[in-house]
């Protein structure tokens, strides 16, 4: 069969989607770039947030006329969303033919061939060994080490629906790594919900990461996501501060800057401790960049809390800070919270929190003008052919003037301006 498939969520819900391309390839069906010859649709989802669920549905129901000229035609609903409310949503008769959660996606050529949804269960933990995905992208490649959480963070439906963790097996991440680079993928994101609890046998995150650098020489570089602030060990940092491949940029999130608040998320750490791991982490790596994921509008957060989060912004000046008003998940704690806020509160709160990041950010960027970088040319500028853009290694948007014999290639660039968004460079 053709199969046609959609990738909404974070970069896991993208690695996991280059894992069911492998897996159907290999059955013999075909990927097709183009809808409108496509006998199976794949909508891989995320339930993250209730917006992310509601931009899946609204695409569900925009394909549905299809069926129409297509009788025959298949609608399978993949990962996050399919593992919390598949069965839910397929029996609301949406035009779902399939629900496969994130373990079952071994199950997808048989129940394409054989048409034997139903027997599928959502109660197995997989963690796909001996597989290794069809990387889509041409110059940067996502290599999941890890799946599931442990943490239950009040907030969050992830350990739900992705279950317990578990490490993928360091042959397995090396041959992973090393067929992306074989295809010029030579930025390599290691991926897991919170990458420092890794572990397989004796080898730890930072064993990993050290490891990883002497058995692939040819990587230009190496970065991970997502790191917990409360399991961001000593021996991490020092691996970070030895440079080599791996990237002056660090992703950590916060979620909050007050203590009430964060002991309510379940977040295991206290400003202040979270604030020993920045330092700790700028004194080993003096020019590393930091970003963050923050909430705005958590339940029980009083005006208080919320100042508390901004200073806390402002003493450490993240670089970039993703930005997320609260969104309540059915199944989670904090759903169940009475003190939930109203929506304007929460809407006003994020709004204040974006503008506040975006000074700190355009001030971090400008004070860039002038020095002397180093780009990973990934593409064409959005805006001209005769520029093209790329990341640092500190994790920012570049462009500078070039042309497609650049692209792939490590470029030595000299800031002359600067956005909010992204360095301007000669």
């Amino acid at each position: 069969m053709n199969y046609y498939i959609e990738t909404y969520g974070c970069q896991m819900n993208v690695a996991d989607s280059e894992l069911i391309i492998s897996i159907l390839n290999d059955a013999g069906h075909i990927q097709s770039q183009d809808i409108d010859v496509a006998d199976v649709l794949l909508f891989n989802t995320c339930s993250v947030r209730d917006h992310a669920e509601q931009r899946v549905l609204g695409r569900i129901s925009n394909e549905r006329h299809r069926k129409k000229s297509k009788p025959e035609l298949k609608i399978v609903l993949l990962g996050c969303m399919a593992q919390r409310i598949g069965q839910r949503l397929i029996s609301e008769d949406l035009g779902i033919d399939y629900a496969v959660g994130v373990d079952q996606y071994r199950a997808l050529p048989r129940l394409l061939d054989e048409d034997r949804g139903s027997e599928l269960g959502f109660d197995s933990s997989e963690n796909y060994e001996r597989m290794l995905p069809v990387h889509q992208g041409e110059h940067c490649a996502f290599v999941t080490i890890m799946r599931g959480c442990n943490n239950y963070c009040s907030y969050c439906i992830v350990p739900y629906v992705r279950g317990r963790e578990r490490s993928r097996p360091y042959e397995d991440i090396l041959q992973d790594v090393k067929g992306a680079v074989k295809r010029k993928m030579m930025d390599v994101t290691l991926l897991g919900q919170n990458v420092n609890s890794y572990h397989w046998n004796e080898l730890s995150f930072p064993a990993l990461l050290s490891k990883l650098q002497e058995d692939v020489p040819e990587l230009y570089r190496l970065r991970f996501v997502t790191s917990h602030p409360k399991d961001l060990s000593d021996d991490l940092v020092q691996v970070m501060g030895q440079g080599g491949k791996l990237c002056e940029h660090i992703h950590l999130p916060m979620q909050s800057g007050s203590n009430e608040s964060l002991k309510r998320m379940n977040r295991s750490y206290s400003y202040e401790q979270y604030l020993n791991r920045v330092r700790a982490l700028r004194a080993a790596v003096p020019n590393i960049a930091i970003t963050t994921d923050l909430i705005a509008g958590f339940p029980g957060e009083t005006e208080e809390h919320f100042e508390a989060t901004l200073s806390a912004m402002r003493e450490i000046e993240f670089d970039y800070a993703f930005c997320f008003k609260y969104s309540e998940r059915e199944g989670t704690a904090a759903a169940k919270y009475p003190d939930q806020l109203p929506e304007e509160i929460r809407l006003s709160r994020l709004q204040r929190m974006i503008e506040l990041q975006r000074e700190i950010t355009l001030r971090i960027y400008r004070a860039q003008i002038g020095k002397e970088i180093e780009v990973y040319v990934e593409d064409f500028s959005k805006k001209s052919k005769s520029q093209v853009s790329g990341k640092t290694r500190d994790f920012k948007i570049a462009v500078l003037d070039g042309d497609e014999s650049q692209i792939g290639t490590l470029a030595k660039a000299k800031v002359i301006d600067a956005t909010a968004g992204t360095l301007i460079c000669e």
